[in-house]
């Protein structure tokens, strides 16, 4: 068993702060000491963890002194601001947001695909954390990749309200309250249109080709985890009526042969994967299976008949587990090993 090792969680207050805090508490990980940090206007409360109640304070000068360690789940501004700093007094940093993902010099890891990139944390003391599509994507991927070289992925990505933080779960809430009520919703704030019983074909930002910057961070997310610089990835992302639970449907195209019977079977003895396939019997990945569970859910898997060598497969994950906090504390836990 590791040292124990003190550790600092940056945004404790939001959605993957607090998956982040229940991850540490069923994680075998032995902390000295928990600081929890987040906004100004967060500072004073107190949330609960291992049975105590830990104040939130604000970052400031000399906050990460004397911490091994801090995840960091905030948005892309605040690391770019205080991850640095910590690393200067002397805190690794673990980070989910964008901020680092696409630095050449910053390891982007899933432990079950490229854990041993962790050791490349000395150069700027950061750790990043892929988005949670490629986190769980890239956990189904990486073995395909390994057994029969993967050329190239389509994935319709289904992202559901909380990957859009409370005001997003908030809003699909208010919505469907209305709507179930017969009264017209008002505009939405997290999502830009009226996400209740609708599709919303936006997730992020459009970028000058069309796509938006979830899309195309996906594809140069996955490269950098699969270390696979030329694969091609097309990506679609829409918002979904759900309140957990992401979902993937994706095509790969492989460079030998892999029949759907032979990578069903790879996968199930992948780790941090769950196969679901009896699709006779009802049986495949949904997103409501999907929550607080830590495994990556793979079903609906089939030889693709359009093209020589494909597959076609459907992937859901708890977007608040593996595709954060889960894979945070697992950067963590081998962290710790190097400090």
């Amino acid at each position: 068993m590791s040292k124990p090792i003190s550790v600092a969680l940056v945004g404790a207050t939001g959605l993957v702060g607090r998956a982040v805090l229940d991850a540490l508490g069923e994680s075998s990980l032995p902390l000295s000491r928990l600081t929890l940090l987040a906004s100004a206007r967060s500072a004073g409360t107190r949330l609960e963890h291992a049975g105590a109640e830990l104040p939130v304070a604000a970052p400031a000068e000399g906050a990460f002194r004397g911490v091994d360690a801090a995840i960091f789940c905030a948005p892309a501004a605040v690391a770019r601001e205080w991850a640095p700093r910590a690393w200067a007094e002397g805190c690794a940093v673990v980070d989910a947001s964008p901020a680092f993902r696409l630095e050449a010099d910053v390891p982007l890891v899933v432990p079950e695909v490229n854990g041993a990139a962790v050791d490349g944390f000395r150069a700027r003391g950061v750790v990043a954390s892929p988005g949670g599509a490629a986190a769980a994507l890239s956990v189904v991927l990486a073995p395909l990749h390994a057994a029969a070289g993967l050329d190239r992925v389509v994935a319709t990505l289904l992202e559901p309200a909380a990957s859009a933080g409370h005001r997003a779960l908030q809003q699909l809430e208010r919505e469907a309250m209305d709507l179930m009520n017969g009264r017209e919703p008002e505009a939405g704030v997290a999502v830009p249109h009226r996400l209740a019983f609708n599709l919303v074909p936006q997730v992020g930002a459009f970028l000058e080709d069309g796509r938006t910057d979830a899309e195309d961070g996906l594809a140069t997310e996955l490269r950098k985890v699969l270390g696979a610089p030329g694969l091609r990835v097309a990506a679609t992302a829409l918002r979904v009526p759900v309140f957990y639970g992401q979902a993937a449907v994706v095509t790969a195209s492989t460079a030998r042969a892999l029949p759907a019977a032979a990578a069903r079977d790879l996968l199930r003895r992948s780790p941090g994967v769950k196969v679901l396939d009896a699709p006779a019997e009802g049986v495949y990945p949904m997103p409501m299976l999907a929550v607080n569970d830590d495994a990556v859910l793979v079903g609906r898997l089939r030889d693709d008949r359009s093209q020589e060598r494909g597959l076609e497969l459907m992937v859901v994950s708890d977007e608040l587990r593996k595709g954060a906090a889960t894979n945070l504390v697992q950067i963590l836990e081998r962290l710790a090993a190097l400090l």
